[in-house]
């Protein structure tokens, strides 16, 4: 088996250090002993742009928040999904993902980052959510393993009533937030509802080509 190469350590506000490897032509960001991501699980990520900006007909001009770059599937994903007239912020907290980016991963990064349709915020989503009464068409979240946060505690914030309340004050009426989890959470499905969300909870597998772990992606749309 090929090694691991351990390219560099990034380090996380309120949280333990994220180290990126990368073994042949793929690449993983671990935290801890808990592989968080990597660059040959992409499906679900890819599905959470693109079955959001599914849900995004009717809406001209659409304006979307993402909260975390990862490794950029997502961002991707919706830049090809979207007209010329969209505009995204990414709310990335660690800058170092984005050094990662634009460093060792810089082929797999292609142009995003650089794209005129893209605003990069360092800083902790929860802000950018806090800030955007009635702005958004759109929230993606994926800064996390889901509303049962591992990489830091402050996270789990987002998925609190209180938290759901303010991503719903930032949607725009029919607006959509988006949640990628590493699994199902009955009770945060609840939280939604009660919210004042319209829940749409959908499988999708790891791999973009249909194999691997099952993730969730819940699509809730503000009523």
């Amino acid at each position: 088996m090929t090694p691991r190469e351990l390219l560099g350590t990034a380090e996380v506000p309120g949280g333990p250090p994220l180290r990126l490897f990368r073994r042949g032509d793929d690449f993983m960001i671990v935290l801890d002993r808990n592989e968080l991501m990597s660059s040959r699980m992409s499906g679900s990520e890819i599905a959470l742009g693109t079955m959001t900006c599914a849900r995004l007909t009717g809406h001209p001009a659409p304006r979307l928040l993402i909260g975390g770059y990862g490794m950029g599937f997502t961002l991707r994903a919706v830049l090809a999904s979207l007209g010329a007239d969209a505009r995204i912020v990414v709310a990335e907290l660690v800058p170092g993902i984005l050094d990662w980016a634009r460093g060792p991963m810089a082929a797999l990064t292609g142009d995003c980052l650089d794209d005129p349709r893209v605003e990069i915020v360092i800083g902790d989503v929860g802000g950018a959510i806090a800030g955007g009464s009635g702005r958004y068409d759109a929230i993606l979240l994926d800064v996390d393993n889901g509303p049962d946060g591992l990489t830091r505690e402050a996270n789990d914030g987002l998925y609190t009533a209180r938290g759901l309340a303010a991503a719903r004050m930032a949607l725009r009426p029919g607006g959509v937030l988006a949640v990628w989890s590493a699994g199902a959470d009955a009770a945060f499905t609840r939280r939604l509802g009660q919210a004042g969300f319209a829940v749409d909870e959908i499988r999708v597998r790891a791999r973009d080509n249909g194999k691997g772990p099952t993730h969730v992606i819940w699509f809730a749309t503000r009523r």
